[in-house]
């Protein structure tokens, strides 16, 4: 576990109110238990003599991947790049509590922007037939005896399109998939899993926010030990 000076831990409080501020869905004292997260895996990405001024795709993809139960490596990129705002490769404090309240607590509109943008692999702003394509590749498991999958992926693109392009200029939208997923939610994953189930966020949240009893009052005890 991480000890705290009492120094740090000012600073610590200091930058949870400014962040408590910025981003919904957490309280302050939960931001706090979510930096000091950060800083435990930042310092051990730096013990492994990696990047430190955040975390890097690296220590990003095994969270994903141990703690979420994310497996799909493009599904990874698109959540590494939708957390990583300013495109420099690094996850910073606050672009990875921003991410984090989408990802654990967002709500159906805040998920499907957050779903558009892992899907737009080339950030174009429009799914295309081939992204599709490539995405479903990854996403769906061969079937024994099948003879041409490729062929199987192109009929469901096309019934996908067909079903989701509102505006039938062969592209799909932010609209469009607006409202596709307004229309019927379980299109909200249409393209790969790319969000964690319920008992994998339940399972983080009771690492990091700890809820104690101390001094006889109800309050949230940090507990930023390894995510592993």
């Amino acid at each position: 576990m991480l000890q705290m000076s009492a120094k740090s831990r000012k600073a610590t409080q200091a930058q949870a109110e400014t962040l408590a501020k910025k981003v919904e869905h957490f309280t302050k004292i939960e931001i706090e238990c979510l930096i000091q997260t950060f800083n435990v895996l930042q310092a051990e990405q730096v013990g492994r003599g990696k990047a430190s001024h955040g975390l890097d795709r690296w220590t990003f993809r095994g969270i994903l991947q141990n703690i979420f139960g994310l497996t799909n490596a493009m599904m990874i990129d698109g959540v590494f790049r939708s957390f990583d705002k300013d495109g420099d490769g690094i996850i910073n404090v606050e672009e990875w509590i921003e991410g984090l309240s989408v990802l654990l607590r967002g709500t159906l509109d805040e998920k499907i922007k957050y779903c558009f943008q892992v899907y737009d692999l080339n950030d174009d702003k429009v799914i295309a037939r081939e992204e599709i394509c490539h995405m479903l590749k990854q996403s769906l498991l061969k079937q024994p005896n099948e003879e041409d999958p490729d062929e199987a992926i192109k009929d469901v693109v096309e019934i996908t399109m067909k079903r989701m392009d509102h505006d039938h200029d062969g592209l799909l939208s932010f609209k469009d998939f607006e409202k596709s997923v307004q229309k019927e939610n379980l299109l909200l994953e249409a393209f790969g899993t790319c969000l964690p189930d319920p008992t994998r966020i339940e399972k983080f949240e009771h690492l990091v926010f700890q809820e104690q009893q101390e001094q006889g009052n109800n309050s949230y005890s940090c507990t930023p030990s390894t995510l592993s």
